[in-house]
């Protein structure tokens, strides 16, 4: 898989040549959009966006684990972690190879 990867830079510069908002308030709307989704998964809220997917956070529970290297077992502690599920349109999109752009 050889690709570059979207940083936030990216997804400003594309507000700015498709919306047409100058440079600076595309940087401050992609902010505020990813400071409100991770805002509502810090809370536990699920976020859900259409045709794209859905993230959530779910609870691990204490279990023990092994180390790989000594074999000694250690207890991993509870831990909130979080999901995130593909909705049926990414994954068609993904399977055929293209977005629309």
């Amino acid at each position: 898989m050889v690709g570059k990867t979207l940083t936030r830079a990216d997804l400003a510069e594309a507000v700015v040549s498709k919306v047409g908002l100058p440079r600076n308030e595309s940087q401050d709307l992609v902010e505020r959009v990813l400071e409100e989704i991770s805002g509502s998964l810090a809370d536990g809220d699920p976020v859900k966006l259409s045709s794209f997917g859905s993230f959530g956070i779910r609870q691990k529970g204490e279990r023990i684990g092994r180390n790989p290297k000594t074999g000694e077992e250690v207890p991993i502690t509870p831990r909130r972690v979080l999901v995130f599920r593909p909705s049926n349109i990414m994954k068609d999109r993904i399977n055929k190879g293209h977005v629309k752009r």
